[in-house]
């Protein structure tokens, strides 16, 4: 990224951001199962959150922007990775600062990048949905770009859920990964639902929208998509959750 990035135009930069993501998934013993062709440039791509490797199964299917809290910038290596590879640091608890920020997506957006959030603000373990918070919809809304919801989930090759990847409740980095290894082979499934026109609709009818296909995508129960209302069956979350209408996804990379 230091000597190639500055010198290469952004399609490349793309290629090589999707390129690295599969030989890391390779790495992980991740099968990626995804067909994301029909995904209209420069959407909003909402999706469930299981694990930091689901930025790593998003990119190696599409590669997008994704939008970080602004306290990765600040982690050693990883804060440079991520500012390098079109991630957008939100701020949280400031409502000047996701203006700025909104502003950012919508330029992203207009220029047909797609930008991916994760409304849950934080990471379940792939058996239930907390709900969506609506603010990083907003850039969607005003720009009148589509929201595309992407199922994903983890299994085995079998079609059982595979619930290593999680990055939940206590569970550390370190042992996410050790689980990740020990199992032989997952299958990374990447399920888009249809598009949400957004004109004339509001951020919070869309939030609801997307988290009810979504869960019916994964054959969870409806549910309330207020933020904290679980669909399917309740299980500890990852500490650290946004407590407003602010998400707290996870670092790009």
């Amino acid at each position: 990224m230091a000597l190639a990035y500055p010198f290469i135009t952004g399609h490349r930069r793309l290629w090589l951001k999707q390129r690295w993501s599969r030989q890391l998934l390779d790495i992980l013993g991740i099968r990626l199962d995804a067909a994301l062709g029909g995904i209209e440039p420069g959407s909003l791509i909402v999706a469930n959150h299981i694990s930091w490797a689901d930025i790593f199964v998003l990119n190696a299917a599409r590669p997008v922007a994704f939008v970080a809290k602004a306290e990765v910038r600040q982690w050693p290596l990883i804060g440079w990775l991520a500012a390098k590879t079109d991630t957008v640091f939100l701020r949280r608890g400031s409502r000047g600062h996701a203006r700025i920020v909104n502003a950012e997506i919508d330029a992203l957006l207009n220029a047909g990048m797609d930008v991916a959030i994760f409304p849950e603000g934080t990471t379940t373990d792939g058996t239930h949905l907390l709900g969506f918070h609506g603010a990083l919809l907003q850039p969607a809304v005003e720009t009148g770009r589509p929201i595309q919801p992407l199922a994903l989930s983890y299994e085995t090759p079998d079609g059982q859920r595979a619930l290593a990847p999680a990055y939940a409740g206590d569970t550390t980095l370190g042992q996410c990964l050790a689980a990740m290894l020990s199992t032989r082979t997952i299958v990374a499934r990447l399920r888009p639902t249809p598009a949400l026109p957004t004109p004339g609709r509001s951020r919070r009818e869309l939030a609801q929208a997307a988290h009810g296909a979504i869960a019916l995508s994964l054959g969870f129960p409806p549910a309330n998509s207020r933020p904290g209302i679980p669909a399917g069956p309740p299980a500890a979350p990852r500490s650290g959750g946004a407590p407003t209408d602010s998400p707290n996804p996870a670092p790009a990379g």
